[in-house]
């Protein structure tokens, strides 16, 4: 397999702007789907089983169905269906469970075999206008409570769950879709409350962890997005020993995007990103890809992080048969 197959394995792309179908007979490494993507329950599993038959490589099938306030099928069942986190776990342990089960069973009826879910930030600022309810909880620990419960469902259904935003959302007191949040807690402040639920993930053999579009002070002084920091990505791997896929946040989000499209994806592929989401997949998102190609052409470093990342997303895939 060539290295620009090996790069498109890369991405998850979504429907808007209709170059994924292409992007697809290259090698794209997945397809995000957005509320309407999704009319009915036929036409989405008809779509499913036409992207399926348009790709080179078996696609991952992602979505964010946490429930609540971010709930993809909303069209299906005439609103919204399902508790955000925070309430489903304060329902109880098997309110949870039961809730998670019907998601799950759904998602596997449709085809998804990726689930950006559950959130495992801690929400410790009661202002956070972009994790809140998403989250379990204030409490770390009861952020691992949930986590527990709600990603080995969807395992046992066949569905990968990703964790997100890697260090931690939960401080925030802005939104990451608008711009560039900066947490400043020291390291010892991010490891006991926000850093927790991600290692005890870490060390219990979670598949997927998305990085999230945050400047966290306590990893880089200049403003720098987790996401795309040598620093951040590499305590993931190091520090908290992390073997599998790690994912980036949406690259259209403000926090990130006003990097550059093309300098962003290098920043992050140099930083130990395996993956990018875009929510789109425009002409220009298609350029973007060609140029790192070309980039990739005269950067043994570039390459090399390609091939291995190639390598995380097949041990994926292979792992839960897709």
């Amino acid at each position: 397999m060539d290295l620009k197959t090996k790069l498109y394995q890369m991405f998850i792309l979504g429907l808007d702007g209709g170059e994924y179908k292409n992007a697809l007979n290259k090698g794209l490494g997945g397809i995000i789907f957005f509320t309407n993507d999704i009319k009915s329950e036929i036409q989405f599993k008809t779509l499913i089983k036409e992207i399926k038959s348009e790709s080179l490589i078996p696609p991952f099938l992602s979505i964010d169905q946490e429930g609540g306030r971010v709930e993809r099928t909303e069209n299906i069942y005439g609103g919204k269906k399902y508790l955000s986190a925070k309430f489903a776990y304060e329902k109880g342990e098997d309110f949870l469970r039961n809730q998670t089960e019907n998601i799950a069973k759904e998602l596997k009826d449709f085809g998804i075999n990726l689930n950006f879910a559950p959130c495992t930030d801690t929400n410790t600022n009661p202002n956070n206008p972009i994790i809140g309810e998403r989250a379990f909880s204030s409490n770390p620990d009861d952020v691992i409570k949930g986590y527990d419960i709600v990603s080995d469902i969807y395992r046992k259904n066949g569905i990968i769950p990703c964790i997100k935003h890697y260090p931690g959302h939960g401080d925030a007191n802005k939104d990451s879709h608008l711009t560039l949040p900066e947490i400043n807690l020291s390291i010892d402040e991010m490891e006991k409350t926000h850093i927790k639920p991600f290692k005890y993930a870490v060390d219990n053999g979670v598949e997927m962890i998305m990085a999230a579009h945050l400047h966290c002070t306590c990893f880089d002084k200049t403003q720098i997005p987790s996401s795309l920091s040598q620093n951040a990505i590499s305590y993931l791997r190091n520090k908290l020993g992390f073997d599998g896929v790690i994912i980036s946040d949406d690259m259209i989000m403000k926090g990130v995007s006003d990097f550059g499209q093309t300098e962003a994806c290098i920043m992050g592929i140099k930083a130990g990103l395996n993956m990018f989401i875009y929510r789109n997949s425009d002409s220009q998102i298609i350029n973007t890809i060609e140029n790192i190609y070309k980039i990739a052409q005269n950067s043994t470093e570039i390459r090399h992080n390609i091939e291995y990342s190639f390598e995380k997303i097949t041990q994926l895939k292979m792992k839960m048969n897709i």
